[in-house]
């Protein structure tokens, strides 16, 4: 627990005051029967009006007084548990940002919202709850004890019966609900993530008509966390009846000893009220410790799945790096008997023996059936995944020599799954440079050709897009992704088949722009269509994790099998298209 002291400490005044206050409630509580007691005893035994109203006057005082502490303890509780969850849930967060792609392989989307959302804030509960209880209830207990051993041993010994009998059941309800509150939290990951899948995928389930088997699909998912979160709490609601149960049967017990005194006078009538009343508060108080402790086990399984996302090993980091003021300069890439494999306990390979060089200011093509290893390949440049064996360079330094962010900075992406924000076009397309003017801006969107459509808009450059771009076509989403990517001016530029959507035509005039706007910048460009790599200095093929052709398209065309069936296999598609 030590690792979360750091998220107490900046807040340990509230977290002192909030008990501290509760205290002063818990004083009330054991004072007031006291003082009622004494009303009946004195007061109203001997007809003493004064008396009565003194009492009375320090009883609202006293109320008064516990008020002030109920809401002390309550405002600095809630302000310790909700600060502490607020700066678990940032580095949680931000544990998650610095997450490699194997790491994130780890976790479904789902688990992680889960994790920083319904998690943390069950943590936040029994935070709050146990600073308003934690030494209410044992302060409870304890005054209540001695006031009732006080005013009388013998019928204070019925309590110390009940105890131990309600400790017992307590700690039999809350071993069973632990293992329960996991598989809930477990079964609430699988939800979540049934429905992020749902809501992204909205257009496509709509588009092959299978919004009822995904109705299926969530109400199963739906059906599972009902039966989990009933089979926890099947075991909780126990609590209640058993406590509510021994309190009853423990004052009846009272009130049936007590009477008996009374009837032989050697009890007053106002102490047998005050003891009851004792009775009561040591009931509650086991209740209130009972409460914590249910939702310590809850909270306890919610914070063991927090600790698996802060206990992660990242495993691309700046560990190791020998340059990490190093920028890239030219964008140089070399790639040196690279090998590798997605799982490393699998002997199977993704790339195999990779060996190529492309000079700063050259196009490199890569092309290649799917599942070949082109997008796993250029991956390796930007360090989104490391190699297992062999080395990638740029500029002569391997990858991990440079630190991410200086290395990143070097590279732009644009990804085969081309993503867009909310916002508006602008702020989009800012990703790449914060800092650009608005005309570069609008150069960058010339240079992919997006310029045209989004002038066409009411609001051009200030068009709100939706979640992930959905009001723009595939087509314009990949031409605002690639602007975005110009924009960042990088030394070193990878296009992941990122104009499959876009015309012929479009697509040529945007390789054209590179050739200006660019010239000094290495291409990599990957491409199911021939003619998009046809004019690159060289070109890569990839056949099953391997390279089997590398040349300009003249000698591949010449030497290599597989481009040669593949160039004139599209250029007889064409031709019967004509």
């Amino acid at each position: 627990m030590k690792r979360y002291w750091k998220y107490v400490k900046p807040y340990l005044r509230a977290f002192i005051l909030g008990p501290l206050f509760m205290i002063v409630e818990v004083v009330g509580e054991v004072v007031l029967p006291k003082l009622m007691a004494n009303i009946i005893n004195v007061g109203a035994a001997d007809r003493n009006v004064t008396y009565i109203i003194g009492m009375g006057i320090a009883m609202i005082l006293t109320a008064l007084f516990m008020m002030a502490g109920g809401v002390g303890g309550a405002y600095f509780g809630a302000k310790a548990a909700i600060s502490f969850a607020s700066d678990l849930r940032s580095d949680v967060f931000d544990k998650v940002q610095k997450f490699s792609f194997s790491n994130l392989d780890q976790f479904s989307t789902g688990s992680l919202v889960t994790r920083l959302t319904n998690d943390i804030t069950q943590v936040q509960n029994l935070i709050n709850m146990a600073l308003r209880m934690m030494l209410r209830a044992p302060g409870m207990l304890i005054g209540a004890l001695i006031m009732a051993f006080v005013m009388n041993t013998q019928l204070a010994l019925v309590v110390l019966v009940v105890i131990p009998i309600l400790v017992l059941l307590i700690a039999l309800v809350i071993k069973t609900a632990f293992p329960r509150f996991h598989v809930m939290q477990k079964k609430l990951d699988a939800l979540n993530s049934t429905i992020q899948e749902v809501l992204t995928n909205v257009r496509v389930i709509k588009s092959f008509v299978r919004g009822d088997y995904e109705e299926e699909r969530f109400a199963k998912a739906n059906e599972e966390l009902k039966e989990s979160s009933l089979s926890a709490f099947k075991v909780v609601i126990l609590n209640m009846p058993i406590m509510m149960c021994m309190m009853n049967a423990t004052t009846l017990g009272v009130v049936w000893f007590g009477g008996k005194q009374i009837l032989v006078g050697t009890m007053p009538v106002g102490d047998l009220t005050a003891f009851t009343t004792y009775i009561v508060q040591i009931l509650m108080s086991l209740m209130m410790l009972a409460m914590v402790l249910l939702q310590s086990s809850r909270a306890l399984a919610s914070l063991h799945r927090i600790t698996e996302v802060l206990d992660t090993q990242v495993n691309l980091t700046d560990e190791g790096c020998r340059l990490p003021e190093k920028i890239v300069g030219s964008g140089k890439v070399e790639f040196k008997d690279v090998t590798f494999r997605y799982y490393k306990e699998n002997k199977e390979t993704v790339l195999s023996q990779i060996n190529f060089k492309v000079e700063s200011g050259q196009i490199l093509g890569i092309i290649g059936g799917t599942g070949s290893g082109k997008t796993t390949l250029v991956q390796m440049i930007p360090r989104l995944y490391d190699v297992d064996q062999g080395e990638v360079l740029v500029d002569g330094v391997n990858v991990k020599d440079y630190s991410l962010k200086h290395l990143r900075d070097g590279v732009g992406m644009v990804l085969q799954k081309n993503v867009l924000f909310s916002g508006t076009i602008t702020e989009n397309l800012m990703w790449g440079d914060a800092s650009a003017s608005m005309q570069e801006t609008m150069d960058a969107a010339r240079a992919a050709q997006a310029d045209s459509f989004v002038t066409s808009f009411t609001e051009g450059y200030e068009t709100e897009l939706g979640q992930g771009g959905v009001n723009v076509s595939g087509g314009q989403k990949q031409r605002l992704c690639i602007a975005r990517a110009l924009l960042k001016k990088p030394k070193i530029l990878i296009l992941d088949d990122s104009t499959s959507a876009v015309d012929t035509a479009t697509e040529a005039k945007i390789r054209e722009s590179f050739t200006s706007t660019l010239k000094d910048t290495t291409k990599i460009i990957i491409a199911q269509r021939i003619t998009s790599v046809m004019d690159a200095d060289q070109i890569l093929v990839l056949d099953e994790g391997k390279i089997v052709g590398i040349g300009s398209h003249e000698q591949l065309l010449k030497e290599c099998g597989p481009y040669q069936e593949i160039y004139y296999s599209q250029m007889d598609k064409e031709v019967c298209a004509s």
